[in-house]
Parts: C-alpha cells; sequence; structure tokens
C-alpha cells in the first residue's frame, strides 16, 4: 500500500505542478531534506491511526510539507499537514 501512495505521490507531482517540481522533490528526498513517505506514514499511523487517502508534497513558504488525508476509524476525514523534514503533525484539521 505504501508503494502504491508513493506511486500515487510522484505522478501527482509530475502532473500537478510540472517536471521541475517533481525533479526539485526528488532532490530534496535524495539530498535528506525531506522524510521517505513510508517513514512519515508510518509515524503518523503510531500516532493518528487511520486509512490514508490522498498524500500531497508541496512547498510552503520555503519549507518542504506532506499534506495527509485520512479517513478515521470514527468516520471523521481528517487532513494533517506534516513537516516533511522531521514527520512532525503541524497542523491537524477534521471535517
Amino acid at each position: 500500500m505504501l508503494a502504491c501512495l508513493a506511486c500515487s505521490l510522484a505522478t501527482q507531482a509530475a502532473t500537478a505542478s510540472g517536471r521541475h517540481d517533481h525533479e526539485r522533490a526528488r532532490a530534496a528526498l535524495q539530498s535528506g531534506q525531506i522524510l521517505p513517505l513510508p517513514t512519515v506514514l508510518q509515524r503518523l499511523e503510531r500516532e493518528h491511526p487511520g486509512q490514508v487517502l490522498e498524500v500531497e508534497l508541496e512547498q510552503e513558504e520555503g519549507r518542504w510539507i506532506y499534506e495527509v488525508k485520512s479517513l478515521q476509524a470514527d468516520g471523521h476525514l481528517v487532513k494533517f499537514k506534516l513537516d516533511a523534514a522531521t514527520g512532525a503533525v503541524s497542523k491537524r484539521k477534521a471535517r
């Protein structure tokens, strides 16, 4: 499942923002500026169990952010913003 999410993330980045953004994200991963997606998702699952529905990698104000939408066991949809360098949750918004 994590492999599918990683492929989905790569595809979304390439099509949504263009090839240049995809290459910058790959370079950030390879240089250690951001954590690999499976690592981030494992940490998130330990603290906030749920089914991951969508993942995006974006830059906001010069920082890499993973945005993760997760369906919680209680049926709530939660959007998390995680610092891509540390995996720490910076924002949590339930719907």
